[in-house]
């Protein structure tokens, strides 16, 4: 697959060429908007979000080969605008509820880590989600965020001290 031939297709507003360039990474797409978003509904809908926004802002893309770092971010950013319009709203009353039946279908250690996680700043729930959950390195969830490597290095670092106190350990 030739990236910059598909990309100057989708500049002259070839749809096809577009979904081609998405679909070939819509599993990893998938993987990032749930590790955001704990919900296939929602992670469906932050991938529409984002080819929608892609297709409008193609035009902007200067390096071809960025495309799916580019991507990527603007995927986390439909993820996050979900997430502000669902704090807007739930009603704090039901939020914890509704945390634990979402979570009711998956594992038990996966239930435990979520009812600890939510526990930790957005920050920290973030940088912990997209680097043991996604696998993803310092430098990516930084290009990804938006925010400087030493800031993810000290979002992980401090979440999982907060995380190892809240399981009756000492962080070291």
């Amino acid at each position: 697959m030739d990236i910059e031939f598909l990309i100057k297709k989708a500049k002259k507003g070839d749809r096809e060429a577009l979904l081609t360039l998405i679909m070939e990474r819509k599993n990893e797409h998938y993987r990032l908007a749930y590790a955001y978003l704990n919900n296939q509904e929602d992670a469906l809908d932050a991938m529409e979000d984002m080819i929608l926004r892609i297709y409008d802002k193609i035009h902007q893309l200067k390096k071809p080969k960025a495309f799916y770092s580019w991507s990527n971010t603007i995927l986390v950013n439909c993820c996050r605008d979900i997430l502000r319009k669902k704090k807007k709203l739930v009603l704090l009353e039901s939020y914890g509820e509704e945390v634990y039946m979402e979570c009711y279908e998956q594992s038990e250690q996966q239930l435990d880590l979520e009812k600890y996680l939510v526990r930790l700043n957005p920050d920290q729930q973030e940088a912990l989600r997209l680097r043991y959950f996604l696998d993803l390195d310092y430098q990516t969830i930084a290009e990804l965020t938006s925010v400087p490597l030493g800031t993810v290095k000290s979002r992980i670092a401090n979440g999982l001290k907060k995380l190892k106190e809240s399981f009756g350990g000492v962080y070291e």
